[in-house]
């Protein structure tokens, strides 16, 4: 089965395994430089209270970025994102590889930001959990980045606006800061510009 990504994901690599990912032991896998994800046949199984069991094959853009994204495993099929074996991740792993291979956009403002805090502080938030032994990085180097990331954006003059301060645009630009503070090397967009006028979404 081949999943439609409507040419929002560039670099994935549709292929196909006569062995199910689960029965491969391997935590990860040599692919080419210019293949970022590989994926088949996946599955997500759903249980409830009604329904013992519902399976859903043909997966809509969002319930498959969640799953590129480490927020949702799949129940079957094969997934391999920069090499790794999703599949066989555990917790602690996904943790990591969630803070800093992967970076999100969500479509609602409200999952994206922390409103009690400035917009500077919302961007650096996400370098804060990065474990020194990974990269270290001075507090002052950390807002220094938050800063620049505000200013790629077009927001260097809101820095110290919190949410409630900010118009939808201005939130959604602050959350992709956010997605880029650790240096992701993949960027995960759900319809970052749907609650948006086209004006601001080009500008997106």
């Amino acid at each position: 089965m081949k999943i439609n990504l409507k040419e929002k994901i560039s670099k994935v690599k549709q292929i196909k395994s006569p062995e199910p990912a689960m029965e491969n032991p391997e935590q990860t896998m040599d692919v080419p430089d210019d293949v970022m994800i590989e994926c088949d046949s996946l599955v997500k199984i759903y249980k409830t209270k009604d329904i013992e069991v519902l399976a859903l094959q043909g997966l809509d853009l969002s319930t498959f970025l969640n799953m590129i994204g480490g927020l949702d495993r799949p129940s079957a099929g094969k997934l391999y994102v920069d090499g790794k074996n999703l599949f066989q991740m555990t917790e602690n792993e996904l943790v990591k590889y969630k803070r800093s291979t992967v970076g999100f956009v969500w479509q609602n403002n409200a999952r994206n930001l922390l409103p009690y805090l400035t917009a500077w502080e919302n961007v650096m938030t996400p370098m804060l959990f990065v474990e020194e032994k990974e990269k270290a990085v001075s507090e002052e180097e950390k807002k220094k980045r938050a800063l620049e990331l505000l200013e790629l954006v077009g927001l260097g003059h809101r820095k110290d606006s919190k949410l409630n301060q900010l118009s939808g645009g201005e939130q959604q630009r602050v959350a992709i800061a956010i997605a880029l503070a650790n240096n992701p090397k993949l960027l995960l967009a759900d319809e970052p510009t749907g609650a948006v006028d086209r004006k601001t979404a080009d500008d997106i």
